[in-house]
């Protein structure tokens, strides 16, 4: 490819306040440009990047067993109400509404409609299993869209997804894929964590994350120290539950606590840490008032509350909602006389608190010497807090420690769920219908971009591998009016395509140190220079990994060139 003749807009600096590394090379070195917030356009080089990831996991999925289609992005609203992931979704799903007047969104995942498509052309247990697979573009309204395509409105994923007659099936496919997908991560050269994850609120049997560990991911991991445990931290269970105490109770005191609003606040007026207060909060689920309490120094689970309470979707009380239940602000809200028949879930380690701090659901006053049961009713005791690093591994070996991290892939034995509430079955071998049996499966495409992209720059720009490099080799004659050079050159470019290495050919009219900063930002992994020496037939052969510069003869060209990209370590 002649560089003039493609779009490569490099960039001298790119704006002060993007942070994250790879969408700052992105932009920098001409692959990416934003189209409004958190959407992008891929240019050129990155749609070459992203075939060749493409290309892993279409290989990768298809020796499985999956067969690829591609399914509706634009779908009706019932369809979503029908599974109950409206709630679900919330406000993170587009709506649209067509000129008919009907009510349809943008899917991130397609369960419902695939479901549907199988139980419409598949009735017997003889075409099962089934598994199909899609790379799509799917839509979510992320409030969190600053940073490129790791965390995007409009972004690229893999979804694939299994229907079975039994769950041994199913077990069997789940293992497949899990070691598909394991493949593509190896070969993509990313290491991971394969971690438990959340089934509950959406559905599902069992569930795993596959997790690319960063400093700045958004996902958090709890991992043992002594143990192969790992899962995601809205799903890891606590475990260390603590003992009742056993000591006096004192008596309850109601003390007058001016301005006082936070936790931060309570702590130092009354000189005692957080763990000896209680937090209490207000959820909004299923049209009634939840009150929840955890210890001052926890923090609730709102995945395990959901889990909890059976519900698809909560939030938090306004303070409007609050004033008027309670008659207070948020600050003053406590455990103690609360209105009749609201319910109140606590954490397990509020059972063994004693003569602790709470709210007195009066604004100004706080109440000491609190005890649960004496002072208060509580309906159920539930683990319902984020685990901490410090607890005991939910698995019973060592100590958790948390981990950051990207999640990158989503598998679920989803079973019944989907069926179920789609009427979606078969006729089994004794002519009795069954609920199809589901799993699904998702690969973020435009986030593994993203983290290639992080893992392959230095300070100059891309340095990527040959395998997902965008072409293999940088053809740059240093002086385009020089006819030397320039016959060279369109003589090596020639030779170099017909012997079927991708290259680009920078034949523009610039300046040779233009042309060489452009090529370290793209980042390909041979350079080949054509300068002084091109009347000898000498070039000089950048290796853009190590730096290392060589004068090889056009003669000897290929032969170098072929044993560098079958041995390349990085190939």
């Amino acid at each position: 490819m002649k560089q003039s003749k493609t779009l490569i807009p490099t960039m001298r600096e790119v704006p002060s306040d993007i942070e994250v590394k790879s969408y700052k090379m992105l932009l920098k070195a001409g692959f990416l440009r934003p189209s409004t917030a958190g959407v992008y356009s891929y240019l050129p080089l990155s749609k070459r990047v992203l075939n060749k990831i493409e290309k892993i996991v279409r290989e990768e999925i298809e020796a499985v067993g999956a067969i690829e289609i591609s399914m509706a992005t634009l779908q009706p609203r019932t369809v979503w109400e029908q599974s109950d992931r409206l709630q679900y979704f919330g406000e993170e799903l587009f709506h649209l509404t067509d000129r008919s007047n009907r009510d349809v969104v943008l899917a991130p995942t397609n369960e419902e409609v695939v479901t549907m498509l199988v139980s419409d052309e598949v009735q017997s247990y003889k075409k099962l299993p089934l598994m199909f697979y899609q790379i799509q573009t799917k839509y979510r309204d992320e409030k969190k869209y600053r940073k490129g395509l790791l965390r995007s409105r409009e972004f690229l994923m893999n979804d694939t997804y299994s229907f079975h007659a039994s769950e041994e099936s199913l077990e069997n496919t789940y293992h497949e894929v899990t070691q598909a997908y394991t493949n593509i991560l190896n070969r993509l050269r990313l290491s991971f964590l394969l971690v438990e994850s959340d089934t509950q609120v959406v559905g599902g049997i069992a569930a795993k994350e596959f997790i690319i560990p960063s400093n700045e991911g958004d996902t958090i991991i709890a991992s043992s120290n002594q143990s192969n445990y790992a899962a995601n931290i809205e799903f890891a269970k606590v475990t260390n539950i603590d003992e009742e105490t056993k000591g006096t109770l004192k008596e309850l005191e109601k003390v007058p606590t001016p301005n006082i609003k936070t936790i931060d606040d309570v702590c130092t007026f009354f000189n005692i840490e957080p763990s000896s207060c209680i937090k209490t909060l207000i959820y909004s689920m299923n049209d009634e008032f939840v009150i929840v309490l955890v210890r001052g120094d926890h923090q609730i689970n709102e995945v395990k509350l959901k889990n909890v309470c059976k519900t698809p979707s909560l939030r938090l009380a306004t303070e409007e909602e609050i004033y008027s239940l309670l008659n207070c602000s948020t600050g003053s809200i406590g455990p103690i006389k609360l209105p009749i028949n609201t319910k109140v879930i606590a954490d397990f380690s509020i059972k063994a608190l004693q003569n602790v701090v709470a709210g007195s659901n009066e604004d100004g006053y706080h109440y000491q010497n609190v005890n649960p049961e004496r002072d208060f009713a509580v309906n159920s005791y539930e683990d319902i807090r984020y685990i901490q690093e410090g607890d005991i591994s939910p698995d019973g070996n060592g100590i958790t420690q948390l981990i950051k991290g990207f999640e990158v892939g989503h598998i679920r034995k989803v079973g019944t769920y989907y069926s179920e509430k789609c009427n979606a079955s078969f006729i089994d071998e004794n002519d009795i219908p069954n609920a199809l049996i589901m799993g699904s499966y998702q690969l973020g495409i435009s986030r593994l971009f993203a983290i290639l992209a992080e893992k392959y720059q230095d300070e100059n720009g891309f340095v990527w591998p040959t395998h997902l490099s965008p072409y293999d080799i940088h053809l740059i004659p240093v002086n385009r009016e020089d006819e030397g050079q320039w016959n060279l050159a369109n003589e090596l470019y020639n030779i170099l395509t017909f012997y079927h290495f991708a290259v680009l050919f920078d034949d523009r009219y610039e300046r040779a140190g233009v042309k060489f900063t452009d090529s370290d930002l793209i980042g390909l992994p041979v350079r080949v220079t054509i300068g002084k020496k091109a009347n000898e037939g000498i070039v000089e052969v950048k290796i853009r990994s190590t730096g290392e510069t060589f004068e090889w003869a056009k003669e000897e060209l290929i032969d170098r060139l072929n044993e560098f990209f079958r041995t390349d370590s990085y190939h």
